[in-house]
């Protein structure tokens, strides 16, 4: 094997571990002062290692062709590492904290571990290769959860998450081992010839689906998500929301269409039931919240359901959709929780809903951020979340699914009541105590000035669309 091949196809992976290594070294070495500026190194070699893997090269394989490489996987990590630069900047304030403090090397070093795990996921070309990097993007996503150890919240969340992730992991295995007892090969290109839909590979192919949909947070795969979001610390609960969902729903699509493709009608009706499921169970949960973790947690569930719509085609124009959307949905949530992160360090951990009545009179421009961000996570045009939820749409309805569709657009209209409940609370609900004026910090700022250019500019500028839609061939 030619090993500089490794470098040209796994230059993202090769570059991150880099990273990883580099800030492990700064760590060991880094005294009192150095661990000050953790931050403003973490987040340099972050906006370099993007840079330097921005570029799509020509597709190839490496090992085999355990890891394969196509120019959508370099669209795909960009959006993921962007995700998590924007996490690491709103991180800033709750890591200089005392009791955080002498623990930033840790963060960075699990919050990569998991970009990486994510990498390998993207990339691989073989089940055993996919499910090692499930599980690196899992384990470390735990001991993030569980952060905050001495917090009961946190601890109680850290062990739940590891637990049904445990149990996600066991399920998916058993799938893969009955379509390697069938097939005779664990590659995906090869399995695809000989998958016949007999009853075990339906099996299989159901217990692999529960185990991303838990990494998805489908319903019924979605038990864990509303205490772990609300135990984890809110840096934790806005990076596992959105990259985790995100490279989990690229890799279902991947391998439904290229090893399941011969079983397109059973997993299309699989699909449709937890679609409709997702959409409804997460819009009538959410309406009940009061904290707004637990809020967000089943905003994320029924977000998860609209991705689905853009997988269930199968088709090129699904993958465009599927990557807009969660590059679209990456910028609002993330400036939600940047604001609820803002709220929570400055005055004392308020979360609920009425903690935020009167939120504009006193924090008008932390107000107006957080509103537009609901506005596009509802679909609200013009901003990019009505663009993106106009593309899975259309992605359904040209693979046939009117009837879904239909019922999406029902729920369309229920999740927009939930949102603004949130927004009067801010704007109109009279409060005689309402939360302090607050100053955010630099990094945070900065973070909420990317996730606004994304709500505001993504869906105007169609050069973003277009770009994503010249790599959805030829995967």
């Amino acid at each position: 094997m030619d090993y500089s091949n490794i470098f040209v196809y796994m230059q993202a992976e090769v570059t991150l571990v880099a990273v990883i290594v580099l800030l492990f070294l700064y760590d060991l070495v880094a005294g009192e002062r150095g661990r000050r500026r953790f931050s403003p190194v973490a987040c340099g070699l972050l906006v370099v290692q993007v840079l330097a893997n921005i570029v799509p090269g020509a597709p190839g394989e490496v090992f085999g062709g355990m890891f394969r490489y196509v120019p959508m996987h370099t669209v795909v990590k960009s959006v993921l590492t962007v995700g998590t630069l924007i996490v690491c900047l709103q991180a800033d304030t709750w890591l200089r904290r005392e009791d955080t403090a002498h623990k930033q090397g840790e963060f960075y070093i699990l919050t990569l571990s998991t970009l990486l795990g994510m990498y390998f996921m993207i990339g691989a070309g073989n089940f055993l290769l996919f499910f090692l990097g499930m599980e690196l993007a899992s384990v470390p996503m735990a001991c993030l959860v569980a952060f905050d150890k001495y917090k009961r919240y946190s601890a109680e969340a850290g062990a739940k998450y590891i637990l049904c992730a445990l149990f996600a992991s066991g399920v998916m295995l058993y799938g893969i081992s009955f379509l390697y007892g069938t097939t005779g090969t664990l590659y995906f290109d090869d399995m695809a010839a000989r998958i016949t839909g007999s009853p075990l590979q339906i099996m299989a192919m159901v217990f692999f689906f529960a185990g991303l949909g838990f990494k998805i947070s489908l319903v019924p795969f979605h038990l864990w998500t509303a205490d772990t979001y609300q135990g984890a610390p809110t840096t934790v609960t806005s990076y596992l929301s959105v990259m985790s969902k995100g490279s989990a729903a690229f890799v279902l699509m991947t391998v439904l269409v290229k090893v399941f493709g011969p079983m397109v009608e059973q997993w299309q009706t699989l699909l449709c039931a937890v679609t409709v499921l997702s959409i409804t169970v997460a819009n009538l949960f959410a309406i009940r919240q009061k904290d707004l973790k637990r809020f967000l947690a089943f905003s994320s569930i029924s977000q998860a359901g609209y991705i689905m719509l853009a997988v269930i085609g199968g088709s090129a124009i699904g993958m465009t959709s599927l990557v807009f959307y969660v590059l679209v949905y990456m910028a609002a949530n993330l400036a939600v929780f940047g604001v609820i992160s803002v709220v929570e360090q400055h005055s004392g951990g308020k979360v609920g809903i009425g903690d935020y009545n009167g939120f504009y009179r006193t924090n008008p421009k932390l107000a107006l951020a957080m509103t537009l961000a609901l506005f596009s996570l509802a679909g609200i045009p013009p901003f990019a979340g009505f663009f993106s939820k106009f593309f899975v749409f259309a992605a359904a309805f040209q693979g046939g699914f009117r009837l879904l569709v239909f019922i999406a657009l029902v729920n369309t209209v229920i999740s927009l009541y939930y949102y603004l409940l949130v927004i009067k609370a801010m704007y109109i609900t009279p409060n005689d105590t309402p939360i302090a004026p607050l100053r955010s910090d630099g990094y945070t700022r900065v973070s909420l000035a990317l996730c606004m250019a994304g709500v505001l500019l993504a869906g105007i500028f169609s050069a973003v669309y277009d770009g994503i839609n010249a790599f959805a061939f030829g995967l």
